[in-house]
């Protein structure tokens, strides 16, 4: 068992890292930061970390480290919280593991499949899968935006294998600070799920440069956002994983895979988003950032293909996606008969 009042790292300190830090701290836990972008952490080292809620903005002081100062540290950590994007988990896992205690606990708070990654670096008896749903955005360093309270904020955490299996109530009473917190009994299927409902928002609303509610709106763009979790349910029964209610729903919100599909991208633009909402992928883009498409949309079709399937509406965006990153096309509205255009196998 971790100690009642645990070492906890927050790795990558983001707009989802930093909000749920900020939690946590402010709840009397003993929270360090680390940080891969300098400035974020100068201003939070001069300022605190600023968070703007929809109906409140805290400060909270903070203790943050510049990544190149973990090799600095000599005190191991009962609780790594890896919020990184889903393509650094690996590099940060491996950074981290000399620095989390024996029986400490590593948990990916991201979207993807990140927690075979975090295993191989730190073992799967320190490993913690979880699924997050949380609306925020950062684009000035030290300040979040967070548009998901903590009231409305939504967490499932789950072991990755038996080795670790009976931990999940640690790292819920840590997440209960920052919202509600579910434990899952087969968290593979239950981060399907929350790709299930990625597959159709994160990047074909960055292809049209749109907040999700505004790309929703647009002819025949809900329609392509349901194909493509369609085609991501597909996936997760041809990986070997079932459906499975997330976002607080219930077993009985479970039906096949086409209109479960439907209805967890409805949750997220019922429960999880604002009219100005943009996904990851937009604000990576907005920075001139990498996105993550490939972990997303890419997973799907890989999964599907090695199973015999074909997965068009995914492997579509992936296309997109890269046309975008490689300068060859602008992230743009104009954009919107492009992405309904998808391709068919004769």
């Amino acid at each position: 068992m971790t100690r009642a009042n645990p070492r906890i790292a927050v790795l990558g300190t983001g707009a989802q890292g930093a909000s749920i830090g900020a939690d946590l701290l402010r709840a009397g836990l003993d929270v360090t930061y680390i940080e891969q972008w300098p400035a974020h952490v100068e201003a939070m080292r001069e300022r605190g970390i600023e968070v703007r809620l929809p109906d409140e903005t805290h400060v909270t002081p903070v203790h943050p480290l510049h990544l190149c100062e973990v090799a600095t540290l000599r005190e191991p950590f009962d609780i790594v919280f890896i919020v990184v994007k889903a393509y650094d988990t690996r590099w940060v896992a491996e950074l981290i593991a000399p620095h989390v205690a024996d029986n400490g606990l590593v948990v990916g708070l991201q979207n993807g499949m990140t927690q075979d990654a975090i295993a191989a670096a730190v073992g799967p008896h320190r490993t913690m899968g979880a699924v997050i749903e949380v609306a925020s955005n950062m684009f000035e360093p030290g300040i979040v935006n967070r548009q998901t309270p903590v009231a409305g904020s939504w967490f499932a955490v789950g072991a990755y294998d038996d080795s670790a299996r009976g931990r999940e109530p640690e790292i819920q009473a840590v997440l209960s600070h920052t919202g509600r917190v579910d434990v899952s009994d087969d968290i593979r299927s239950s981060k399907w799920m929350k790709l299930v409902a990625n597959a159709g928002e994160l990047v074909p609303s960055a292809i049209l440069d749109l907040p999700l509610a505004s790309a929703v709106a647009l002819p025949g763009v809900h329609d392509f956002m349901i194909e493509c979790g369609k085609e991501a349910a597909r996936a997760a029964l041809a990986d070997g994983s079932r459906l499975v209610p997330i976002f607080g729903l219930t077993d009985d919100a479970v039906t096949d895979p086409d209109r479960y599909a439907s209805d967890l991208l409805g949750a997220v633009l019922d429960g999880f988003s604002l009219p100005d909402t943009k996904t990851t992928v937009l604000q990576d883009w907005m920075k001139d950032r990498h996105g993550e498409y490939a972990e997303v949309n890419g997973l799907i079709v890989s999964v599907l293909e090695a199973a015999g399937q074909d997965a068009p509406y995914n492997a579509h965006t992936v296309h997109l996606a890269r046309e975008i990153e490689a300068g060859r096309m602008p992230r743009s509205v104009d954009n919107l008969d492009v992405l309904l255009d998808v391709p068919r196998r004769d």
